[in-house]
């Protein structure tokens, strides 16, 4: 597994991402202050970004042109009972978790449709006004909710993005819709229910994702499936204003994630992921209808 699987995005990278992240077993920091989100949407139509905003260059600045070799996997040519596809698959996986631990796949079945209805739901999430958005404001200590630049949680190196996050659970019915019209209100249930068979597919390619790990471990195709069967996942929107200093501040700091398992999903092809690898920061190139895949701190 990876030594140090840490990865970042930059200023003014995709304008929104979603990621679903298998499992999360480490809980959230305690919340340092109350924060004003108020205040902090004033920021993003500045001519500069606030102190506040500005990391040190070491995080901000250090990064490579070299482009980060992601093997891009077929997990569709895996489960079909394909023997080369699934051998194929589970090699490129082995070799990507034995070295940086992400990887990119296609193959997958998510329907691009309902892949374009959970991003553009998302772009209209975060064009609402910010009373509206406040309603699921993220409580202290909580992993759910909507937060903008972590206020919650940090008072320095503030990430420059807005946050929508919710949980779902195998089994656990329609806890996404329910979620949006008890948070949200009544008019947001069409979008709840969006998000509801967003987070019901992705839940079924990242168990066809641990059938692969699965097999690049030896210890067969089901060990991880069975075991994550009944697990549950947190998705999470990110949206990244425009920035006038992009060049100053990140979208996402750098980090690991506790996960077993994140999935996700770009809007576009346009970058800003980034992964360390001996020292330097590699970026990764978004793939037309691929998933980027990150191995987390739980499978390490």
């Amino acid at each position: 597994m990876p030594e140090n699987p840490h990865h970042s995005s930059r200023g003014t990278v995709h304008p929104v991402g979603m990621d679903v992240a298998r499992r999360v077993l480490r809980p959230v920091p305690p919340a340092d202050a109350d924060g004003d989100a108020a205040v902090i949407s004033l920021c993003w139509g500045q001519p500069k970004i606030p102190d506040p905003f500005v990391w040190p260059q070491a995080d901000a600045l250090a990064s490579s042109e070299r482009e980060l070799d992601a093997p891009v996997v077929d997990v569709g040519a895996a489960m079909r009972g394909d023997g080369p596809g699934m051998r194929r698959a589970a090699e490129q996986v082995a070799a990507a978790c034995a070295s940086y631990g992400l990887f990119q796949v296609t193959g997958h079945g998510l329907d691009p449709a309902l892949a374009r209805a959970a991003l553009d739901g998302a772009a209209g999430f975060f064009r609402l006004p910010l009373a509206t958005k406040q309603r699921a404001r993220r409580a202290p200590g909580n992993v759910t909710g909507y937060a903008a630049a972590h206020v919650d949680r940090f008072t320095a190196n503030l990430p420059w993005k807005e946050t929508l996050s919710f949980g779902h659970r195998t089994s656990g019915g329609r806890v996404v819709v329910d979620y949006f019209a008890s948070v949200l209100g009544s008019d947001f249930k069409p979008l709840g229910t969006v998000y509801q068979d967003y987070c019901e597919a992705m839940e079924q390619v990242s168990l066809a994702i641990m059938e692969v790990i699965g097999a690049s471990l030896g210890v067969g195709r089901s060990c991880y499936r069975d075991f994550f069967a009944d697990g549950g996942a947190i998705m999470r929107c990110n949206y990244y204003p425009p920035c006038p200093e992009p060049e100053r501040t990140l979208g996402t700091g750098p980090h690991c994630d506790p996960s077993a398992l994140t999935l996700l999903l770009q809007d576009g092809a346009v970058d800003g992921l980034q992964v360390l690898v001996d020292g330097e920061w590699r970026p990764v190139r978004p793939r037309p209808g691929a998933l980027v895949v990150n191995i987390g701190d739980t499978f390490m």
